[in-house]
């Protein structure tokens, strides 16, 4: 299209597959430059796996009146599946899911966390631990996504922390867990996450680790559900920081108009005090005093040159 190959004004339909992960994978922005050479007339189709807001202001944006239909509800879990919680601190996610691995036998184990900082960090802080982990999100090539993904369905990769967006495309029929090392703001990704696991007839197990501040997204997805989780008891790495979660403070702007005054020292700069400005005067000469030192520098300045003068007349004089 950038290079006048392609013209889109006789486009008559328009659809978006996947659009949350393309929204993952940034290409929102060539979304939006495409609809531009769009026709405004035409039909447009949206394909998501999940809502999120980000999409529903897209929806918002490309579509006129649209009509949202759902193969399923997405508060259904599969009776295949497992469901356990374990409360541990943020800081002890990690030493948990590596005692947890001890136990697995070298079975796949796929692992969702919330951001792709998130996945970066939960691989470096396994690799120190000798524990072999690759993480796939967005911001991976699309060459190093396909290779780390192929390399967990063929059991080469026993870890894959990937974001819920990246782990499009994982169909392994005998995966037998699924961690969620960070809860999901949207209860509905939950489902989907746990979807991966008790797939063609297999059992599977989803384990969920909930620190405080994650209580309440908890709580979210139970009431979504309809049931409580399983408490796996934590001896080693108890729940023991029950901070609350800091909120962002907004500072408030100062919408009171500056003075006068105010607006001219900003202008100016400060002015100084009556002390300096007297002392100033009392330094200043007077009109009298500045005219006298005028006439005795210039009656100076006039005996000078006249020197000059006579020293290069007497000069001539001798030669």
């Amino acid at each position: 299209m950038n290079q006048g190959h392609v013209k889109l004004s006789d486009v008559e339909i328009f659809i978006l597959d996947e659009a949350d992960r393309m929204l993952d994978m940034g290409f929102i922005h060539d979304i939006k430059r495409i609809v531009k050479y769009l026709p405004k007339k035409k039909q447009t189709l949206l394909f998501s796996a999940t809502m999120p807001k980000e999409i529903e202001e897209i929806v918002d944006e490309l579509l006129v009146n649209p009509v949202q239909v759902s193969v399923a509800p997405v508060s259904s879990t599969v009776d295949t599946v497992e469901q356990f919680v374990q409360y541990v601190d943020q800081v002890n996610k990690v030493n948990l899911f590596a005692d947890f691995i001890e136990m697995t036998n070298g079975e796949p184990v796929l692992v969702f966390t919330r951001t792709k900082r998130g996945a970066d960090r939960v691989v470096r802080e396994l690799k120190k631990r000798k524990i072999d982990a690759v993480a796939i999100h967005g911001d991976k090539s699309q060459m190093a996504r396909q290779k780390a993904l192929e390399n967990f369905k063929e059991y080469r990769t026993q870890i894959l922390v990937a974001t819920d967006i990246a782990s499009r495309g994982i169909d392994i029929s005998e995966l037998p867990y699924v961690i969620n090392f960070d809860m999901p703001e949207v209860p509905e990704t939950y489902v989907h996450r746990i979807g991966r696991t008790g797939r063609a007839g297999n059992t599977g197990r989803a384990i969920s680790y909930v620190n405080y501040q994650e209580i309440h997204l908890l709580k979210d997805i139970e009431k979504l559900i309809k049931m409580k989780l399983t408490v796996v008891e934590n001896e080693r790495y108890p729940l023991e920081d029950k901070t609350e979660k800091k909120k962002k403070q907004v500072r408030k702007r100062n919408d009171s108009k500056p003075s006068k005054s105010q607006e001219v020292s900003k202008a100016k700069g400060s002015r100084p005090n009556k002390a300096k400005r007297s002392s100033d005067k009392r330094s200043r000469p007077g009109k009298e005093e500045s005219s006298k030192r005028g006439e005795r520098s210039f009656s100076k300045t006039q005996r000078n040159t006249n020197g000059r003068n006579r020293k290069r007349h007497g000069s001539k004089t001798k030669k």
